[in-house]
């Protein structure tokens, strides 16, 4: 993947991201200084996708310690109230909570340490959150990719590709590794309304990989599944409640509506991170609802009139009955998902 460069990391002593906002036009990069700063990439979508939300607050925890420990403040203050901070950007990917609180164990393993064997610890285990996803990944990809027949188009929606990740992807990671088994795969990409990382990013991302791909308008979906020249749906999630319904970008409940009844198989793909026990179904899981401007404008070019109100939920919920299988990295978990999940989480065969 020369082609498409890590989403998150550390560089000398600070957090460097690619700016999603800026692409396909530019590939351009931020530099967070602190974790505030990270909370605002967070908050403003500069980076985005759960895995990558997730390794981003990690790093910007690793940041307040780093500071705390520079100032000669006591850390676990400090860092809990980054943590709080870093929290209440985006509610309803859950590798965000889930990075948190495995960041916040640093404090009671180096109950008692100097300041800078805390900040050091904290480093060492943000480094490990981005390095276990990477590896996620492509274990995903693999057990993913004997899913899809040698010669197969698939619809996927938004982008679950390497920038969503910390690099190689969840959906797009399971086409890569197809792709690089030598698959001959093509692509149907979702323009995915309103913030379009379809024809932003994942168009994006393919055509760097040089994986055949056409991009189309989100209410055409359906046009292609009913003339049956579609043979799998995939795509990612951003919160898997405990009896398997998932919320992903808002669009994809109607996609997988469609796939359904038109007898195609449905497949999301999702790190054990993303999977949230506590959260019994997806009626439970709380919906960020995003800026009326989103809706209102694509860019700078205003498209609806002045006065009409807006709803913009920026996720919907899939219910575990239309979902044929989740893809994770210890392996293709499948119905009953209550039972297979938790098997999973576990780390009991499934």
């Amino acid at each position: 993947m020369a082609g498409v460069p890590k989403t998150v990391a550390w560089e000398d002593g600070s957090v460097v991201m690619i700016d999603q906002r800026l692409l396909p036009e530019r590939l351009a990069f931020i530099r967070c200084e602190d974790h505030r700063q990270v909370a605002g990439a967070i908050r403003e979508m500069a980076v985005r996708g759960a895995p990558a939300i997730g390794a981003s607050a990690a790093y910007g925890l690793a940041l307040a310690a780093q500071q705390a420990a520079r100032l000669g403040k006591p850390v676990a203050p400090y860092v809990e109230q980054a943590a709080a901070e870093l929290g209440a950007t985006r509610p309803t990917a859950v590798n965000l909570f889930w990075a948190i609180k495995r960041m916040l164990s640093v404090l009671d393993a180096q109950a008692g340490s100097a300041p800078e064997a805390i900040a050091h610890a904290f480093l060492d285990e943000a480094e490990r959150i981005a390095s276990e996803d990477v590896e996620a990944n492509r274990k995903m990809g693999q057990y993913g990719a004997t899913l899809l027949p040698d010669k197969c188009t698939v619809i996927t929606h938004c982008n679950a590709g390497s920038l969503a990740t910390v690099w190689y992807g969840t959906a797009l990671g399971v086409i890569r590794a197809a792709h690089e088994q030598g698959k001959a795969v093509h692509v149907l990409v979702d323009e995915t309304r309103p913030r379009l990382q379809g024809a932003r990013l994942t168009a994006w991302e393919l055509l760097q990989e040089g994986i055949p791909c056409t991009l189309i308008a989100d209410s055409a979906a359906g046009h292609f599944l009913l003339r049956g020249k579609v043979d799998a749906v995939i795509f990612g999630a951003d919160r898997v409640a405990a009896n398997g319904d998932v919320a992903n970008k808002v669009g994809t409940y109607k996609l997988a509506l469609a796939a359904a009844a038109n007898g195609v198989p449905v497949y999301c793909a999702a790190p054990l991170s993303t999977i949230d026990l506590d959260m019994p179904d997806g009626l439970s899981i709380p919906i960020e609802e995003r800026p009326a401007e989103e809706v209102l404008y694509i860019g700078h070019e205003r498209i609806a009139p002045v006065g009409v109100p807006v709803a913009n939920p920026a996720f919907d919920v899939t219910p575990a009955q239309y979902i044929s299988a989740i893809i994770t990295e210890v392996g293709v978990l499948r119905p009953p998902f209550d039972e297979s999940l938790k098997a999973a989480c576990e780390d009991l065969p499934a």
